[in-house]
């Protein structure tokens, strides 16, 4: 049985699950919806990692439902961490990404399985290329459905990973409110729309080819 004190409820406004400074200004490049809220009624919201996060977000933005995303840092000890630090892998951070999504749109599941679908979970502290603990996999639950959600999809993913010859899923699960910090930490900026504003940027997708259906 899973505590529910581990969890954070999913927050009424922007400012109960961002970072301490709590505003984000500005409107997304792709959306053109506010970064910092208000988010609409009925909105929910995830944090999840898979690699870089200029191209999770990407993914995420061009999902249906989703009402916007930002760029962040999440997992790790340090408060208000830098990219440098957390390029560095002095932090103990993984580039995240946090997704404001309509649920009767698209549900947290079936954003979960895009994105588990187009990464390797199984690469431990790295994304083809890109190493170190920063571009783990992971995902921070916001309450007991998406830890439930998560569960259930990773140990039925697991075997069909298996089968077609890759490891074991090394994808950290941790609650968000479980973490040494407990926050999300918004990026710097410019990492905000990356793709969309340098469309020379590199950001691979690392697909296994393996879909959790």
């Amino acid at each position: 049985m899973t505590d529910s004190r581990a969890f954070t409820p999913i927050p009424a406004t922007p400012e109960a699950l961002l970072d301490e400074g709590g505003h984000v200004d500005g409107e997304h490049l792709v959306l053109g919806t506010p970064y910092g809220g208000p988010w609409p009624d009925g909105a929910e919201a995830m944090v999840i990692a898979a690699g870089c996060f200029w191209g999770v977000e990407k993914l995420l933005w061009n999902a249906p439902g989703v009402w916007t995303t930002l760029p962040g840092y999440a997992g790790g000890v340090t408060r208000w961490p830098s990219y440098r630090e957390v390029c560095g892998a002095r932090t103990g951070h993984t580039e995240s990404v946090l997704a404001v999504f309509d649920p009767a749109v698209s549900d947290f599941e079936t954003l979960l399985r895009l994105i588990l679908e187009n990464h390797d979970p199984t690469q431990g502290d790295r994304q083809g290329n890109d190493i170190g603990p920063q571009y783990r996999s992971a995902v921070f639950p916001l309450n007991e459905d998406q830890a439930r959600i998560t569960a259930e999809t990773l140990e039925s993913y697991g075997p069909k990973l298996a089968a077609a010859g890759f490891g074991p899923i090394t994808t950290e699960v941790t609650p968000l409110s479980q973490t040494p910090t407990g926050r999300f930490w918004v990026a710097e900026p410019f990492h905000r729309g990356y793709l969309e504003a340098n469309l020379m940027g590199y950001c691979p997708v690392h697909a296994t080819g393996v879909t959790c259906g």
